[in-house]
């Protein structure tokens, strides 16, 4: 077994040069592997908004993984839904010309068992959180405005495609910070939060409530100086990923680089690689009931 806790992405898009919303089930399993020589165990493989007919598709391609999955691939535990049910105002580079109500009718064009994560705009749900929930599929809030994060389990990458803190408003960021009972994302790259913010998020949420996240693009770990990525074209200059735009499209770190940063700036604590195990109610345990569902050996 296992002596240690091995790291889980839960929100990640690939690297390697391998991106989930076009990647095949072989170079899936490639990724997999090469995650679990840096000492990442779990992937919530996380896809952005598209077509529903690709989003069918790469549901498939990543069950398939899936199921070819051995003891020396890091797990793919789920998938996380980040894209179609967001907010255009705070869209980042999603395609909002494929944005969807978040309607339970919608959802089901692409329901799935193994989709474990939504990222939707709360302020738009018309009765699919609590179809989610009930269904024990993690809602969070992101790429949105609202303030009301009473349906949600977490909110995606704080401050990041949110509605900020505003001292005559209560905006998504805000409600993240102060509600002690809601898990939230972080992407502590060095890029996408400034170290004062990080230290105003570490005083304000519980140290246990926080998930650390990359949020990692398919350029990651590869000699990938350009990409299409979402139907954009990213530009990556050897610290940041962008669109032509400038907008930041996701982080060019895995989990294991981020929490080297944050211990280089003293930031880092053992609880928060625990967290995202408590978020989903996993343990080395629950890693053999996942290989017993697709048929691979015991984590060894």
């Amino acid at each position: 077994m296992l002596k240690t806790k091995p790291l889980i992405e839960q929100h990640f898009h690939g690297c390697f040069g391998v991106n989930f919303n076009t990647a095949t089930a072989d170079e899936i399993i490639m990724l997999s592997e090469k995650l679990y020589k840096l000492g990442i165990g779990g992937i919530f493989p996380t896809l952005m908004t598209d077509e529903i007919s690709n989003i069918q598709c790469q549901i498939s391609s990543i069950k398939t993984a899936a199921k070819k999955q051995t003891s020396k691939m890091a797990r793919i535990l789920g998938v996380h839904l980040e894209g179609i049910f967001l907010n255009s105002k705070k869209k980042g580079i999603h395609d909002d010309s494929l944005f969807l109500m978040p309607t339970v009718e919608n959802y089901k064009k692409i329901e799935d068992e193994i989709i474990k994560i939504v990222t939707l705009a709360p302020e738009l749900d018309l009765g699919l959180a609590d179809y989610l929930r009930n269904k024990g599929v993690k809602v969070q809030a992101g790429h949105c405005v609202g303030g009301d994060l009473s349906k949600v389990d977490g909110v995606t990458h704080l401050f990041n495609a949110m509605g900020e803190i505003h001292h005559r408003d209560t905006q998504t960021a805000l409600e993240a910070l102060i509600s002690d009972d809601l898990y939230t994302e972080i992407i502590a790259d060095g890029v996408h939060l400034s170290d004062d913010i990080l230290k105003l998020i570490f005083k304000m949420k519980p140290l246990e409530k926080l998930i650390l996240v990359s949020d990692s693009l398919p350029i990651s770990k590869s000699d990938l100086t350009e990409m299409i990525f979402g139907g954009k074209e990213i530009y990556y200059n050897g610290e940041t990923a962008t669109s032509k735009d400038g907008t930041l499209a996701g982080s060019t770190k895995l989990l294991s680089d981020v929490i080297k940063i944050l211990g280089e700036k003293g930031f880092f604590s053992p609880v928060l690689v625990d967290n995202v195990y408590n978020y989903h109610s996993l343990t080395t345990e629950k890693f053999i009931e996942i290989d017993d569902k697709y048929n691979v050996s015991e984590v060894k």
